[in-house]
């Protein structure tokens, strides 16, 4: 790092994804972070306390990605139910690309996920939440017929009926060419299920 370059917790991040990417989590060290930044370890301490707070913030960002990605749909003009095809496809699609484009990082995260349960039930929570807005506008536009005080459990069971295609201890399967067409049956049962 240039000397003129302030130090910020984004910069640390980003270097210890790139220290991840290559020795893993189980050899990544805060040192080999500070190295990469040109930097003391102490440092990287003054932002990120522990090794263990470290890794879980790049966790969050990492996650964070998808809940910015997956926004658009929620906020769309399109209607509710196109919304929801989309949300989930792009869901899919998403998990499918990091799983395939960059299986080392990939499997470095499914460790750090395991370390961090919850930040994963909070991601999981702002997913649902997702859904949940979009169903709520389903609902207005007469297109959804789940009632208003179940909502957040009718998004939750939406999630939950598609785990197949977003949960990465399915990734093995996503590449698989009858991976699509599974996909496709279960959003257009989903769909089915709640006009009802």
């Amino acid at each position: 790092m240039a000397a003129t370059e302030t130090l910020t917790a984004e910069r640390i991040l980003e270097a210890t994804e790139e220290v991840l990417r290559r020795y893993g989590p189980a050899k990544a060290t805060v040192v080999d972070v500070a190295r990469v930044l040109g930097v003391s370890h102490g440092s990287v301490y003054r932002h990120f306390r522990t090794k263990a707070a470290l890794r879980e913030a790049v966790t969050e960002r990492w996650l964070e990605r998808t809940i910015v990605a997956l926004r658009p749909y929620v906020e769309g003009g399109e209607p509710a139910d196109e919304r929801l095809t989309g949300w989930l496809t792009a869901l899919f699609t998403l998990k499918r690309r990091k799983a395939g484009g960059d299986p080392e990082l990939m499997a470095t995260f499914q460790v750090l996920i395991g370390e961090n349960s919850a930040v994963v039930d909070r991601h999981e929570d702002h997913l649902v939440d997702q859904i949940a807005e979009i169903l709520a506008a389903g609902r207005t536009e007469g297109l959804f017929a789940a009632p208003e005080r179940d909502a957040k459990a009718t998004a939750r069971a939406v999630f939950d009926a598609t785990d197949r295609f977003h949960n990465p201890a399915h990734a093995a399967d996503w590449s698989s060419p009858a991976a699509e067409d599974a996909f496709t049956a279960v959003v257009s049962l989903v769909q089915r299920a709640l006009r009802a």
